[in-house]
């Protein structure tokens, strides 16, 4: 079945350029089966078609195909917008996936969270370049909270390491993920981790840099810090500020933290695989989000992040001075040890002569959400997927090549470039 591009209303003029965009879906994963696909579409006028419906459902469809149980996803340029869905949210009972769940996005948070932060920094209430240790002496004593600072934590170059190795037991060994295993997903799937105990973890384990290095190292330590920062200078938790300050100041109306292990609403199951330990893939969907907290909790639709990247990269969420912070960048070693260029909760990325994007990517067991915006905020993508880790590991340890992955690029180039 074949979707119309329909038109959306047009942004409120004035939107600010951005530039370049995001790290993907984590570690590279897969799963399949053969199942169902939907298309929805709204048309609120008429203007010339800068999408090519047929391309994206192709695309889309490629990714069922070559392995991904299913996915969908919300494409715009300018006024234009498609959505589509393809492949199944439950294998068991082949129940379709479609383009309006619900879906968890992982490190998408760190750009809300990010943005939270930055609006404390407009109220004077937060310094960028204050040392950590002026806020959370109890968390980062010593002359380590005076070495690290808050843009340290947003753009990950405090050293902090990261804390999830030591609260999995059964991933300590990573990087070397053949000697990591599955058994402490299982384990942890109803804990409830208290933020304090992991960001001691990640600041007693061996630094992994000095503070204000490069490359930095991606690190939850630090965002579950920002957290604890929010809270100290506002005097409510994170989560209420991202909800007041971010989520409702967007007008998002499908985005929100979870309140225990369900996603609330239509949704669907999401299917680990851990490089093939997993097999048949197992449903993690029910799962306690406190092991990452503000730093990658969040619950979104494709369509409230993509409104959500369009209103932040037009400077109505911060203001512009604090717009062109996030967009400074660094490099940084990412979870999947690639260097990429890294900003204050956002990413860029471009292709060979073409305009860049800005955005992010997430994981969480199971499932990984991509949203970028071009820098002139005209095109957008939102993908959700409900697998991970589909890569099995070649004699060396290392993943191997699997057709979803370029598959995934393809969609990713269709989305972005048409």
């Amino acid at each position: 079945m074949r979707t119309r591009a329909c038109p959306t209303p047009r942004r409120e003029a004035g939107r600010q350029a951005a530039r370049a965009l995001s790290p993907g879906f984590g570690q590279p994963g897969s799963g399949g089966r053969d199942g169902a696909r939907s298309r929805t579409c709204e048309r609120t006028h008429d203007v010339k078609n800068a999408l090519d419906p047929a391309a994206l459902e192709a695309a889309l469809e490629n990714v069922h195909r070559a392995g991904m149980p299913g996915l969908f996803a919300e494409v715009r340029d300018g006024d234009q917008v498609w959505r589509g869905a393809a492949g199944v949210a439950d294998v068991t009972t082949g129940r379709p996936v479609t383009a309006d769940m619900r879906h968890r996005v992982g490190s998408i948070t760190k750009t809300f969270t990010a943005a939270a932060v930055l609006r404390q920094v407009e109220e004077d209430r937060i310094g960028l370049d204050t040392p950590i240790g002026r806020y959370l002496p109890e968390l980062v004593p010593g002359e380590r909270g005076e070495a690290i600072t808050v843009r340290m934590l947003l753009n990950h170059t405090s050293g902090l390491a990261e804390y999830l190795p030591y609260a999995y037991p059964s991933l300590k060994p990573y990087p070397v993920l053949a000697d990591t295993g599955p058994e402490s997903l299982d384990d942890h799937r109803f804990t409830r981790f208290d933020p304090l105990e992991l960001i001691e973890t990640g600041v007693t384990a061996p630094a992994s840099g000095a503070p204000g290095g490069t490359p930095g190292v991606y690190s939850n330590t630090n965002y579950l810090l920002l957290a604890q920062l929010l809270e100290r200078v506002t005097g409510t938790t994170a989560e209420r500020r991202v909800t007041e300050d971010v989520i409702e100041r967007a007008g998002l109306r499908d985005t929100g933290f979870p309140e225990g292990p369900y996603v609330d609403g239509p949704h669907s199951r999401l299917y680990e695989m851990w490089f093939g330990m997993i097999d048949p893939p197992r449903d993690y969907s029910v799962f306690d989000m406190s092991w990452v907290g503000p730093s990658a909790s969040l619950i979104s639709t494709v369509s409230d992040l993509n409104r959500f990247y369009g209103l932040l990269l037009a400077g109505e969420i911060v203001g512009p001075s604090s717009l062109a912070e996030m967009r400074r960048t660094v490099p940084v070693v990412s979870q999947e040890l690639r260097t990429i260029d890294y900003g204050l909760g956002l990413h860029p990325t471009e292709g060979p002569g073409r305009d860049p994007f800005w955005g992010h990517g997430g994981t969480v067991w199971g499932g990984g959400a991509l949203a970028m915006t071009r820098a002139d905020g005209r095109r957008q993508l939102a993908v959700a997927v409900n697998a991970q880790r589909w890569n099995g590991l070649d004699s060396s340890g290392m993943p191997e090549p699997h057709p979803v992955d370029e598959a995934l690029a393809a969609l990713y180039r269709v989305a972005m470039y048409g």
